[in-house]
């Protein structure tokens, strides 16, 4: 090997790091899922289309900043007898798929409460929403601030 062939070959290793960086960075995005599912659209499917009215009834509980974003806990309470509620649903406002839980519940002895945790991919809100016995739909909502990313 000649001086200059080795002295061009380490001149272009400094090279290599920068053009790799480029080439990650134009790869292309992880797809969402399949049953990937948008806040409107899955507002819409649980209501019927007719939408849901902010109540106090429904009583959400969550953190005002998830220190990680992949476990935040999440508590539902709807003061209405449980005989009236059909199901509850927690739904995201940014996750690829806003649908994070859903929960389908009988007229027995008890009462309509929820508690889950659920993953945040950034700070947005999160949404409850009760779907009562005649078809309407009760919602309350609150702010998350994430400071560490849970999915994505």
């Amino acid at each position: 090997m000649q001086r200059r062939t080795f002295l061009q070959g380490v001149g272009a290793l400094p090279l290599v790091p920068i053009l790799a960086g480029s080439l990650l960075a134009e790869a292309p995005k992880k797809p969402k899922s399949k049953n990937a599912i948008s806040f409107q659209k899955a507002l819409e499917v649980i209501t019927n289309g007719k939408g849901a009215k902010a109540s106090d009834r429904v009583k959400l509980i969550v953190p005002e900043i998830a220190e990680n974003g992949a476990v935040v806990p999440v508590k539902v309470n709807v003061e209405l007898p449980i005989e009236r509620v059909r199901s509850i649903h927690i739904l995201t406002t940014k996750n690829s798929n806003a649908r994070s839980a859903d929960v389908f519940l009988t007229p027995r002895n008890g009462r309509p409460y929820f508690a889950t945790r659920i993953k945040l991919s950034q700070s947005q809100d999160v949404v409850a929403v009760a779907v009562l016995d005649n078809g309407e739909a009760l919602m309350a909502s609150k702010p998350v601030k994430v400071t560490i990313g849970g999915c994505g």
